[in-house]
């Protein structure tokens, strides 16, 4: 049996010089959240001399990086970022020329860009973390994100891995060869963590509006916050439910080892978890370490709505931040301040629809800052996103209620629509509907 240890070490080098070597023009896509290069993102600011114009291409940073913050690299870097985290939000608003937005839909999130890239004929990086080579075998794991990293990896000139004992192995489409890989640097770091939110109050009111949605032997995608950690915690009477979704998260384990989830009944991949990526506390990193129960899939199939479609009942549960009285959803930005991203909403909500028996639910809180701002609006404000057509939309859900909106007129929605309003905002959205024609 080959030991691959004497081509690793002649691979491996030191994160400077590592960094050193790469063009001086180029688009580097780096690791997504949890799975975000840290090490690479942390020190490529030391070296702006050396580069020209560099892209780096992320998807929800979760911790503070100077290249993509602050004002003095402007012109050097570019955050190129298919999910603006609280960071990107900040430099965004600041109005620092350091990140742009990629607008996508998960599944498809990948392979446009790296398409757009070869078209401007960009030399194409892909430097992402790892877990330790296997030396019988040659194989590196890319740990709990595989949205858009292992294409990126094939259609890369460049690939460098990131080394990190802390990185679990994780089944599925995983495994990277030592033979794809030209640059390896090793740097230690301790995943990026999530707390769980607590659900407050009015997270369990809606929770207990969708639960009646969901029935037994049910496949689920559910988000991650307070409204996805009440529905989670009400479900733990339900019978054989599944799991197919974009983001594996910690209320998926506690309805496992409440017997709710068994994976069972699944139509697709039946007794597996499947998911793209994994975002929550070390813990959940450590129940997914080498668990022959979860299968990571890259975020072109988790995500397709097609093979989403294929699970039977399958149930998507998301939210939002605005739906207009024609059922237009935005969830991801503020007016034409981008907030999130589109991320995997539109996939996940059109296929369960497209499923036998199942459901795409949008779940919101009726009011915004303490109640002075109705969440359902007549219209979205100006330069809103509109992250779910109203064409596409299916259930919309708060705590006065659950409305159901396929194959409605507007006038029969906006009656929906106001009837879970927040009671304070509902004679101003009657007058409104009025007024726009709908009533």
């Amino acid at each position: 049996m080959p030991d691959w240890t004497q081509t690793y070490r002649q691979k491996l080098t030191t994160m400077d010089d590592a960094i050193r070597s790469l063009p001086t023009n180029a688009a580097v896509i780096v690791g997504m959240a949890s799975m975000e290069s840290q090490g690479f993102m942390g020190h490529v600011h030391h070296h702006a001399d050396h580069f020209e114009n560099l892209r780096v291409l992320s998807c929800l940073n979760l911790n503070s990086y100077d290249f993509c913050e602050d004002p003095q690299y402007e012109g050097t870097f570019m955050n190129q970022n298919w999910f603006f985290g609280p960071s990107n939000r900040a430099a965004a608003k600041a109005g620092y020329k350091l990140v742009e937005f990629i607008p996508n839909n998960l599944h498809q999130a990948g392979s446009h860009r790296i398409r757009a890239l070869k078209e401007q004929g960009a030399t194409i990086v892909y430097w992402g973390p790892a877990t330790p080579l296997q030396t019988d075998s040659g194989y590196f794991n890319l740990g709990v994100s595989n949205v858009y990293e292992m294409e990126a990896i094939e259609a890369a000139d460049v690939v460098v891995l990131e080394v990190n004992r802390n990185v679990p192995w994780i089944h599925g489409d995983t495994n990277v060869h030592i033979s794809q890989v030209d640059t390896v640097v090793e740097h230690d770091i301790a995943l990026p963590e999530i707390p769980i939110l607590p659900p407050g109050a009015v997270e369990e009111e809606i929770a207990r509006h969708i639960a009646p949605l969901v029935g037994d032997g049910a496949t689920l995608q559910i988000g991650i916050g307070g409204i996805p950690n009440a529905v989670a915690a009400l479900l733990s009477d339900k019978k054989d439910l599944g799991v197919h979704t974009e983001m594996f998260t910690e209320s998926m384990i506690d309805l496992f080892e409440s017997g709710a989830i068994t994976n069972r009944r699944k139509t697709l991949w039946p007794g597996k978890f499947v998911f793209t990526f994994a975002l929550g506390t070390a813990a959940m990193y450590r129940w997914l370490d080498n668990n022959p129960a979860v299968q990571e899939m890259r975020g072109g199939y988790v995500n397709d709505p097609y093979v989403i479609a294929q699970n039977d009942a399958m149930i998507s549960i998301n939210t939002a931040l605005s739906v207009d009285l024609t059922g237009q959803v935005c969830s991801e930005s503020i007016g034409p301040v981008q907030y999130s991203g589109t991320g995997g909403q539109l996939d996940t909500h059109r296929g369960a629809q497209k499923s036998r028996g199942g459901r795409g639910i949008i779940a919101l809180r009726s009011t915004a800052k303490k109640g002075t701002i109705s969440t359902i609006a007549p219209m979205l404000a100006e330069g809103s996103a509109v992250t779910v057509p109203r064409q596409d939309v299916d259930w919309i859900v708060t705590e006065y209620g659950a409305v159901h909106l396929q194959g409605r007129t507007t006038g029969e929605r906006a009656r929906a629509l106001i009837s879970v309003a927040h009671p304070d905002h509902r004679a101003a959205l009657t007058a409104a509907a009025e007024t726009l024609g709908y009533l």
